[in-house]
């Protein structure tokens, strides 16, 4: 079972190659797709950029779910959403793919930075060892121990 600190690393290594999470808030609607944008100095914090009348805008509580490429890694968070228009952020996190969304780039009337504060995840690996990929295949008993790992922790941070 890796430690802690290991599936965090594994966690942010994981979302910044495939930045997609379902996101929504604890309102009783959906969960939509949205692309994470990362800011290394940013513990705990995950940015994205959505349409002022995006069903996220008016923030409160939100969940996060994630699943990784390879369906190897699973992250659920929790945490608090609210739109932070800091130009300075807009100006670091903006890319390409953002304007592709937004035709009238950082200024287009429409944009909104939308901020998730974590305050709590669960994560799961299944990096199931040899022995319970066999077992699984041909109809085994798998023990706890070739499963993965698993945390619930209070800050994503890697420290």
């Amino acid at each position: 079972m890796a430690d802690t600190v290991e599936l965090k690393k594994h966690f942010w290594s994981k979302l910044a190659d495939s930045p997609f999470v379902m996101a929504g808030l604890q309102d009783g609607q959906h969960s939509e797709p949205l692309t994470a944008q990362l800011d290394e100095d940013q513990v705990d914090t995950i940015f994205f950029f959505i349409g002022k009348d995006n069903r996220m805008a008016k923030g409160g509580a939100a969940m996060l779910q994630f699943v990784s490429k390879g369906h190897d890694f699973f992250a659920c968070l929790s945490g608090t959403a609210r739109v932070d228009n800091d130009f300075a952020m807009i100006d670091k996190l903006w890319n390409s793919q953002v304007e592709a969304w937004f035709p009238g780039g950082k200024q287009d009337p429409n944009l909104a930075l939308l901020r998730v504060d974590i305050d709590d995840a669960e994560l799961w690996e299944t990096d199931m060892s040899l022995t319970g990929k066999v077992k699984m295949l041909f109809g085994g008993t798998i023990k706890s121990d070739e499963t993965g790992s698993h945390a619930k922790v209070e800050t994503t941070a890697e420290r």
